[in-house]
C-alpha cells in the first residue's frame, strides 16, 4: 500500500499519487506481455492467499453499511460472497489469457512514395477511476489496466473502504513479486471527497477518468472534470416483446432480465409488450413477477388487463432506473412505437427485442440507438465478462472512443506509424 496520508493536504497527497502513476505508466508502456501476465498471475496467488482477510474486511463494510441504513441495492453491490470472490478470480484469469492489444499494428499499406503507413495500438497512459460499492471493480479495473499497460488510480466509495484496501494489498504484493512498481495500481486511502475533485482535475498526470456509480456521482464528474470521461449515466434498459415472439422464450428472458439482480445497470427497468399479445402475455409474466414480489407500474392498457396487480405509471416511470423490484410496463401498437419509445425514454445502455420475425429483429438492431442491442436474450448479458472481454472497467453510452462494455481495447488508443527507407517528399 502507499504510505498513510501524512502530507499537509489532500491536494499534495493527490499530486504525489499522480506523479507516481505517471512514472509507473512509463514502465508499463515498455513491459512485455510475459511480464504483465506474470504480474497478473502473482496477483491471483496473492488474492487466493488473502481470501479470508478480504472477506472479513468486506463483512466489516457490510456491518457498517447496515448500521448506516444503506439501501438493499447498495448492500447487494457491496457484498463479497465466497462465490463472488471466486468469480473475481475467474475474471482475473480470463484477462490474463486475453491477447495483449499493445503494439498491434494494423492497416499497414504502401504509399506511392514507397513509405508504409499503418496504426499501432498504444496505452492511454494513466486511468483515474471513481466508483461506488462494488469491491470486485477494484480487481477488474486493475487487471484490465495492467494488461493494457496503463497505470491506474482507484478511488472507491467510503462504504467499501475496508474491502478495497484489502484487495489493494494483495494486488500490490503481486506487483512487487513480479518486479513491477507497486504504484502501477494505487487505491486512494482517504474517503475525503476532496480527493475526487483533485483526481478529475489533474490532466498533467491523468489521461482519462472512468466514473462508475450513481447518477449524481457521474453527473458531478462529467461537469467538473478537466480530463476526458468514459461514462454512462444510468441504465434504463427495455425489453420489447413483439407480436411474433415465442412466449416460451419470452417469459424466462423477461424474468431473468428483471429479477436476476436488481441493483445493476443492465437489469430491465421497462417492459414493452405488443398489443396483439398483451392479453395473453401480461397475466403470465405478472404471475411470475408477483412470486418475486416485483411492484408493477403500468399504462392504462396494462391496468385494464392486470387490474389490481398493477399501479398506474406516471410519465417519470418511463425514464426511471429503479435498481430495485419495480417494473414499468407499457403496451405498444407495434415495433415502430416501441423503437420511438426506447430512443426517447431509454438511457442508450441495453435494449432487447423478443421476436421470431427476422426482418423486424434486423430493423430493431439498426434503429435502436443503444450501446448494446439484443435479440431474444436477457439484457443481463451486457457485461464485459459475458462479452468475452475478461472483465470491464465500465460501460460507455457515449459515441466517442469507446461504446458499450469497456475492456482492453477501450483502454487503448492508436498512433500512426510510418516505415521508410530513405524516402523524401518531393
Amino acid at each position: 500500500m502507499q504510505d498513510s496520508i501524512e502530507l499537509n493536504s489532500i491536494a499534495e497527497y493527490m499530486q504525489r499519487v499522480g506523479q507516481q502513476a505517471r512514472q509507473a505508466s512509463a514502465v508499463l508502456a515498455s513491459a512485455s506481455t510475459l511480464v504483465k501476465n506474470n504480474a497478473l498471475s502473482a496477483i491471483y496467488t496473492a488474492l487466493q492467499q488473502s481470501e479470508k482477510q478480504i472477506l472479513a474486511a468486506n463483512q466489516m463494510d457490510m456491518t457498517q453499511g447496515r448500521a448506516q441504513q444503506l439501501d438493499d441495492a447498495l448492500l447487494d453491490r457491496l457484498e463479497l460472497t465466497p462465490a463472488r470472490f471466486q468469480a473475481m478470480l475467474q475474471g482475473l484469469n480470463d484477462v490474463t489469457s486475453l491477447l495483449d492489444p499493445i503494439g498491434e499494428i494494423t492497416d499497414l499499406a504502401y504509399r506511392p512514395s514507397g513509405i508504409q503507413v499503418g496504426k499501432m495500438r498504444v496505452p492511454l497512459g494513466v486511468v483515474g477511476m471513481i466508483y461506488e460499492s462494488r469491491p470486485n471493480v477494484t480487481l477488474e479495473a486493475a487487471s484490465l489496466a495492467l494488461k493494457s499497460s496503463n497505470a491506474i488510480i482507484l478511488r472507491g466509495g467510503s462504504e467499501a473502504i475496508n474491502s478495497n484496501q484489502a484487495i489493494a494489498n494483495a494486488i500490490q504484493h503481486g506487483l512487487k513479486v513480479a518486479g513491477l512498481p507497486e504504484t502501477c495500481v494505487q487505491v486512494i486511502n482517504t474517503t475525503d471527497r476532496a480527493a475526487v475533485g483533485q483526481l478529475i482535475t489533474m490532466p498533467e498526470y491523468v489521461d482519462v477518468i472512468v466514473p462508475r456509480g450513481g447518477k449524481s456521482l457521474i453527473e458531478r464528474v462529467s461537469q467538473d472534470a478537466t480530463i476526458p470521461v468514459i461514462k454512462h449515466l444510468d441504465g434504463n434498459c427495455h425489453i420489447f416483446v413483439e407480436a411474433q415472439a415465442d412466449l416460451q422464450k419470452a417469459l424466462p428472458i423477461v424474468l431473468n432480465a428483471k429479477t436476476h439482480r436488481y441493483g445493476v445497470c443492465n437489469a430491465m427497468e421497462s417492459l414493452l409488450v405488443d398489443e396483439k399479445i398483451a392479453e395473453t402475455f401480461l397475466p403470465r409474466i405478472a404471475e411470475l413477477l408477483a412470486e418475486k414480489q416485483v411492484e408493477l407500474r403500468g399504462c392504462r392498457q396494462t391496468q385494464a388487463i392486470l387490474g389490481s396487480l398493477v399501479k398506474a405509471a406516471s410519465e417519470e416511470d418511463w425514464y426511471e432506473e429503479y435498481l430495485g423490484p419495480i417494473l414499468a410496463i407499457k403496451v405498444m401498437s407495434g415495433i415502430e412505437e416501441a423503437i420511438v419509445h426506447i430512443n426517447k425514454y431509454g438511457s442508450h445502455h441495453t435494449d432487447a427485442i423478443i421476436t421470431e420475425n427476422y426482418s423486424l429483429s434486423r430493423q430493431f438492431l439498426t434503429r435502436v440507438d443503444s450501446s448494446s442491442v439484443v435479440i431474444n436474450a436477457s439484457t443481463r448479458f451486457a457485461d464485459g465478462f459475458e462479452y468475452g472481454l475478461g472483465a470491464e472497467i465500465g460501460i460507455s453510452t457515449d459515441k466517442i472512443h469507446a461504446r458499450g462494455p469497456v475492456g482492453l481495447e477501450g483502454l487503448t488508443s492508436q498512433k500512426w506509424i510510418v516505415l521508410g527507407d530513405g524516402q523524401i517528399r518531393h
